[in-house]
């Protein structure tokens, strides 16, 4: 190869390395969210460029402190969101333990990968590996309580639509998803009952609702409420629309799952070779695979591009909806 050829090369690897980064960046802390998501936040009073006007809307006159106070707050920081999170997950954990439990294995398994290996470059990645572990395990369970959740909008709709239907009252319905459904909507609806039956008002306790679950569909269906309370019109035809509006989404939701499984499915592959083949050299030529060993910064590279490759793959296969 030509020497001249190699700054060339380093400097575009270089800026594809930055690209690579900002594209991760950009998907994990700066993403956009959906225009029905965004309109929703509006009417909710989550943005302060509206607020004056948001102020004299009478949709929103007379709600309680609590509920007035967390919306002039503008954008949750990042400790609220980890709270929310933590909350969404349906895990008997504290945000404080949660965090205690992810210092102290990133400690032991930092510690351990030093005395092991007398690396501190080790013992770095050991630590990551340690601290991240249980929050991503809290993350998982999040992000499968609120798709379980999700799935169960569209009968619980059904149900609510029926019962408004046969003369029951909006608690009344929600107290038959609470009574009804399994976990997690029931928890979340019967939540949201003993609230009002506390003396919290309606409003505020649907918004608490959305506020906990984060879900869009539940969000148009709180908004919706509370307009057909402000103006009036038929709830139980308002109800079965939302449920099949709601039905529609689901459905658009798994055939777009469907139609990227391959493109997961790949980055797993490539994500997982590196390291099977790894183990696969230990198992047949150690003293081979051996020499590998000797050169830790080459496996701490390794490590860092392979997180690089399976986050910019993941921002290909998935997107908002």
């Amino acid at each position: 190869m030509s020497d001249s050829l190699v700054p060339m090369l380093a400097a575009v690897s270089a800026v594809a390395f930055v690209a690579a980064v900002y594209q991760v960046v950009s998907d994990l802390f700066l993403r956009d969210r959906s225009r029905v998501s965004d309109r929703v936040d509006v009417e909710f009073l989550k943005r302060k460029a509206a607020g004056a006007a948001k102020k004299k809307a009478s949709l929103f006159k007379n709600l309680d402190q609590v509920a007035g106070a967390r919306d002039e707050a503008g954008s949750p920081g990042w400790m609220e969101r980890f709270e929310t999170m933590v909350e969404q997950s349906g895990l008997d954990v504290a945000p404080g333990r949660l965090l205690a439990i992810a210092a102290g294995a990133a400690t032991a398994l930092g510690a351990g990968g030093f005395a092991v290996r007398g690396n501190p470059l080790h013992a770095a990645i050991a630590a990551v590996v340690g601290g991240a572990a249980p929050i991503w395990y809290v993350k998982r369970s999040r992000d499968a309580r609120l798709e379980r959740l999700r799935s169960q909008l569209p009968d619980a709709f059904d149900l609510m639509a029926r019962v408004v239907r046969a003369g029951q009252s909006l608690g009344q319905a929600v107290l038959g998803v609470a009574e009804e459904f399994p976990q997690p909507i029931s928890a979340e609806f019967a939540y949201c009952y003993e609230q009002q039956n506390l003396g919290l008002s309606p409003e505020v306790a649907f918004r608490e609702l959305t506020r906990r679950t984060g879900i869009v569909e539940l969000k148009i269906f709180v908004l919706a409420v509370l307009v057909q309370q402000q103006t009036g019109g038929n709830l139980s035809e308002m109800l079965g629309k939302l449920a099949g509006v709601v039905r529609e989404r689901y459905r658009i939701r798994g055939t777009i799952s469907a139609l990227t499984a391959e493109g997961r499915m790949q980055g797993w592959i490539l994500a997982a070779l590196p390291p099977l083949m790894l183990l696969l050299l230990v198992f047949l030529n150690y003293d081979y695979a051996a020499v590998l060993f000797d050169h830790g910064d080459v496996l701490a590279w390794t490590f860092v591009a392979e997180a690089v490759g399976v986050l910019w793959i993941r921002k290909i296969v998935n997107f908002e909806f």
